[in-house]
């Protein structure tokens, strides 16, 4: 197993802003990620989508900068930068070479501070058409573009806070007031409610200084949210299922489970036996269904670790032409019922561990992913350090403990099941 020891020095300022700085002088450059701690599952019925429409209008102008200037003043230096959002976090970031660290520190205080200074009515309206052709052309009309929003809402009931996906209702965004939009900037986006990383050409002391002079100034204008407050969800009792007949290339299944919560030795755990059954090129299910029995074209398992109380495992096959998609789902479920009684043998674990191994290793040998990591697990699970253990406890894990994770979480009386059937040809009049 991989020795990892990446440096890292941590300092949380007055105003609660929590600032990483891992040091590595390998290239003259410096990567700036800010994880803000709001997400969908930030959101109330009627208003969601606004953690995402915030990724959009963070680009739009503070009060110091102008709209797109963000863009342009960093990529005029030779940055690159950008924002995604997700259940439990927004982020925030840019790499740019060691002499803009500044320029980029300056406009990421700006906007994170001074927002509403700019953000207008027409601002408002902009993104949100912006959004809109997002939804359009990513869920709506693209194969398959909605299933996960399906799962999502098979798996967790009505009104729990990973029910909706990120890309929120457009009915919500819609009804939305300027007004509404300033209330959840207000209790989201402040200095006590954000983590900022440093990591590349930089030392702690250069940079703790550097994040204080444009961060320190700023107020604890955030409420943080309680993770506490988000009570967990064990696994689903009976199979919920949902099907949409609709003009796609095949049909495809995806199967869904609850999981422990993300970081957690159980979360581990059951990303090894998803890896197992579905997960890696020699899989089980890859095994019989793709290579031996050839009903399927296509499988693939994951986990997706979320930090309010529960996670989510997806298991997704494309069913091959002609075949009974309920079918596959039979042989999907033998083997789930036959992995929780045996578990994984020791080369499935060891093949397991290697690929995971060699997943990591490869985030943190970009500079980026690896601020984008630090921030991740310091932002959501108070630990800087993850990156550094993460491969030990991977290869902490014995294989009973797998076994026992999947025969709790991974069985077929688990799964929800949302079913992407090809539509029936419309007949055609004579």
């Amino acid at each position: 197993m991989a020795d990892i020891a990446y440096p890292l020095a941590e300092r949380t300022l007055p105003n609660g802003l929590r600032v990483l700085v891992s040091q590595d002088h390998t290239v003259p450059s410096v990567t700036v990620n800010l994880w803000v701690r709001v997400g969908s599952r930030d959101e109330v019925p009627g208003r969601t989508g606004f953690a995402h429409l915030f990724e959009h209008l963070m680009f739009q102008g503070s009060r110091n900068v102008a709209s797109g200037e963000h863009f342009s003043r960093l990529m005029g230096v030779g940055g690159r930068l950008n924002a995604t959002t997700w259940f439990d976090r927004t982020n925030y970031f840019e790499t740019v070479p060691t002499g803009a660290l500044d320029l980029a520190l300056w406009l990421e205080a700006d906007r994170h501070a001074r927002l509403l200074d700019a953000l207008t009515q027409e601002n408002l309206d902009n993104q949100r058409d912006v959004v809109k052709e997002e939804k359009r052309q990513r869920y709506d009309n693209a194969p398959y573009g909605n299933a996960l929003r399906d799962v999502y809402a098979t798996v967790f009931p009505e009104g729990h806070p990973y029910h909706h996906p990120t890309i929120g209702s457009m009915e919500d965004l819609e009804a939305a007031t300027l007004d509404d939009v300033h209330a959840f900037y207000n209790r989201h986006y402040g200095p006590n409610n954000t983590v900022l990383t440093l990591v590349g050409d930089v030392t702690p002391e250069a940079g703790f200084a550097a994040v204080e002079r444009y961060f320190g100034p700023l107020p604890p204008t955030a409420t943080p949210r309680e993770d506490a407050a988000l009570a967990p969800l064990g696994p689903l009792e009976s199979p919920p299922r949902l099907e949409r007949h609709e003009q796609v290339p095949n049909d495809r299944l995806y199967l869904g489970f609850r999981l422990p919560p993300d970081a957690t030795d159980d979360f581990h755990a059951c990303g090894l036996a998803l890896d197992a059954l579905g997960g890696l090129a020699s899989s089980r299910l890859v095994e019989r269904l793709v290579r031996s029995e050839r009903t399927a074209t296509g499988l693939s398992a994951h986990t997706m670790g979320f930090s309010g109380g529960v996670s989510l495992g997806l298991v997704s096959v494309d069913v091959t032409a002609g075949v009974d998609p309920a079918r596959v789902e039979a042989a999907v479920c033998e083997e789930l019922e036959r992995f929780a009684v045996e578990g994984p043998t020791a080369e499935e674990l060891e093949a397991a561990v290697a690929e995971t191994e060699r997943g990591w290793l490869s985030v943190l040998a970009a500079q980026d992913e690896r601020a984008d990591q630090i921030s991740h697990y310091t932002a959501l699970h108070d630990d800087p350090a993850y990156v550094n253990t993460f491969l030990d406890r991977i290869a902490a894990v014995p294989a009973d403990a797998v076994r026992a994770a999947a025969a709790h979480w991974l069985v077929p009386q688990a799964r929800a099941v949302v079913a992407y059937l090809v539509a029936a040809e419309p007949e055609q009049e004579g």
